[in-house]
């Protein structure tokens, strides 16, 4: 009589994972009666449980949905006027770009080449390889990207001095040949800049703006004070440079680039008017950088005299504001409260009762275990 054949150890083996995969698995619970461990154990749940409640549902709100990065806008305009040696300055004039956006700049120092022509003149002898001692260190048609127009083979006198330089057709005299400087900073810290400010968080379906328009011709009369008038976002430009801890002497003559900071932190479980804007000041370029602090730009306003075209070349040093807008919302949501709270519940721990004759301070912890042990004396 034939013997049935043999499984396959690798069919018994399946066979074995697929039922084990059906065993119900309890925790056991141990009670150790040691009053030093209990009182460890107890003190870490106390910290967890004060980590959540502080942290986690107070300083952070876990209860609410919350949105940040609001949409917002930002319109801006400056008033002022003030006087270099050689003519008055308005707005018009010492403000750039002229639309009110959320970047602009407003000109404290002016080096102006004026009455430039198109004609040939000796390059500028900041200009590398520009200095000569005779024509054949220039080469005709050459142009350097750093230079200012095209070299025509001859070697000239320069401006002043002793020194040669090559000669070049451009807009001549060049920037350093006949620059005049002129400071526009004896009232510019008395300018005033408006900062309007609208934001909307979609998700709630909130908008506000940094303006309470309560009386008429209210902006025209006040200036930002943090206690009286929160709602008047208008600022001197001295004032914001103190507050970015400047000294305005020193920034408008070479320059630089302040941050206007505007943080909205709005609690929407709260009425309206306990959402707030917070506003804050700081230097944004590197100004221990010698090599890339300060800020300047070049213009050149063009004008026709007896038929010739001419311009003013204008290299400009000026204090450039930056609007940045922050922002977060937060509003009452169930499901963030409840998934905090669960896991609140999960990390303290609840314990089953004690098994009986324990005592009250015994420390419970669990080991894993089957519900049917395979043998005697495995927990």
């Amino acid at each position: 009589m034939e013997e049935p054949p043999a499984r396959r150890p690798g069919a018994v083996g399946c066979w074995r994972c697929f039922w084990e995969f059906w065993n119900y698995e309890t925790p056991k619970v141990i009670v150790v009666k040691n009053r030093n461990l209990g009182i460890m154990y107890r003190g870490v749940q106390l910290l967890i449980l004060l980590y959540f409640i502080w942290y986690v549902f107070i300083i952070q709100k876990g209860y609410q949905e919350s949105e940040t990065g609001p949409e917002s806008s930002v319109l801006t305009k400056v008033k002022g006027v003030t006087r270099s040696p050689s003519k008055v300055w308005d707005v018009e004039e010492y403000v750039k770009p002229a639309e009110g956006g959320s970047v602009f700049s407003i000109l404290t120092r002016v080096e102006v080449t004026r009455s430039q022509t198109l004609e040939t003149c000796p390059e500028s002898l900041e200009v590398p390889h520009a200095a000569c001692s005779s024509d054949s260190d220039c080469v005709a048609g050459e142009m350097d990207m750093l230079g200012n127009g095209e070299r025509t083979g001859r070697c000239v006198p320069y401006y002043s001095g002793p020194g040669k330089s090559c000669e070049v057709t451009a807009w001549c005299p060049v920037e350093d040949g006949g620059t005049v400087s002129e400071s526009l900073g004896k009232m510019a810290a008395q300018f005033t800049i408006l900062i309007k400010n609208n934001i909307h968080f979609p998700r709630f379906g909130f908008s506000k703006g940094n303006v309470k328009g309560e009386k008429k011709g209210y902006l025209k009369g006040c200036t930002f004070n943090e206690t009286t008038d929160l709602y008047c976002p208008i600022f001197r430009l001295g004032t914001i440079v103190e507050q970015a801890g400047e000294n305005f002497t020193a920034l408008a003559e070479q320059g630089g680039v302040i941050g206007v900071i505007i943080n909205w932190n709005c609690n929407l479980d709260l009425p309206d008017s306990a959402c707030n804007p917070s506003y804050s000041f700081r230097r944004l370029d590197p100004k221990r950088i010698q090599v890339s602090s300060g800020y300047n730009y070049r213009f050149a306003k063009y004008y026709n005299c007896n038929g010739t075209n001419m311009r003013s070349l204008i290299k400009a040093y000026g204090i450039r504001i930056d609007v940045i807008v922050h922002g977060q919302a937060g509003k009452f949501s169930l499901i963030p409260t409840i998934v905090n709270l669960a896991t609140a519940l999960t990390s303290v721990g609840v314990d089953r009762a004690p098994a009986p004759g324990g005592r009250g301070n015994a420390c419970t912890t669990q080991a894993s275990s089957p519900a049917n042990p395979k043998g005697p004396g495995q927990l």
